[in-house]
């Protein structure tokens, strides 16, 4: 049976995702990402792993469809035994999602809904199904927000998925510390990536506006984010558990 670690990263085909892919393999931990359509970006990621001596596979997966979760831990767990001899994985990292950006006035109940199924409900139902293929010691990192304590207007919706996530996690850490598995949030700020539209990479207001509030002076970059994913991976994090660990430079201190 393979010593190998291995994580498995919802949403790692591009952003925050793709560098946290790129951060834990060169822990020299086995990278499984998944992605919601675009195949040739998550295949751009296991190809810039492998040429950074690493190894990784991808798989396809909406993370709001909770009737597809058995099946593919069902392709997770043959792949697993067919690689590695193992019918486990180390490290859950729950960090697809979409944005919106609507007032809460105009959100409407499928806008809702959507932010629902794909933050919360998803991530909740994913975990548990996942929790069995995850080895005893291992880690789960859960990707919150700074909105989930600090307010940006036209993000509620969002925000309060992400809030939930937040008391979500701390209830995996006492429920799950039987088997000495490990449960973190980590809470990015406002990041330049595709995110939402792109919205904090090209509306310069609001890039100037978030710069302004945060200590750092800058909105954030997905390289400021991946490392410390990595981090919760390794056993330098041992000890770290049931905590919120915010990244945003700063926001709103």
């Amino acid at each position: 049976m393979s010593t190998k670690k291995i994580a498995l990263i919802t949403g790692g085909s591009r952003g925050l995702g793709r560098d946290m892919a790129l951060k834990i393999a060169k822990k020299d931990i086995h990278v499984l990402l998944t992605y919601h359509t675009n195949k040739t970006a998550a295949e751009t990621v296991v190809a810039e792993i492998q040429q950074q001596s690493g190894s990784a596979k991808a798989f396809q997966l909406d993370t709001s469809r909770i009737e597809q979760f058995d099946s593919f831990f069902n392709t997770v767990s043959e792949y697993l035994r067919s690689e590695f001899n193992s019918k486990s994985f180390h490290y859950l990292i729950n960090n697809a999602g979409t944005g919106l950006y609507q007032p809460f006035e105009k959100t409407t109940e499928a806008q809702f809904d959507d932010m629902f199924n794909i933050h919360l409900k998803g991530v909740y139902f994913l975990t548990q199904k996942a929790v069995p293929y995850l080895a005893d010691g291992g880690s789960i990192i859960n990707i919150s927000s700074g909105l989930a304590r600090f307010t940006f207007p036209n993000s509620s919706a969002y925000a309060v998925m992400k809030g939930a996530i937040d008391v979500f996690t701390r209830y995996l850490a006492k429920e799950l510390g039987t088997r000495k598995i490990r449960a973190n949030v980590v809470a990015p700020g406002a990041i330049a990536t595709d995110f939402g539209n792109g919205e904090n990479k090209t509306n310069e207001v609001k890039r100037q506006l978030v710069a302004n509030v945060t200590a750092l002076g800058r909105v954030g970059e997905p390289e400021d984010i991946g490392g410390i994913v990595a981090f919760l991976c390794t056993e330098d994090a041992k000890w770290i558990n049931g905590q919120r660990i915010e990244a945003t430079g700063g926001c709103m201190l």
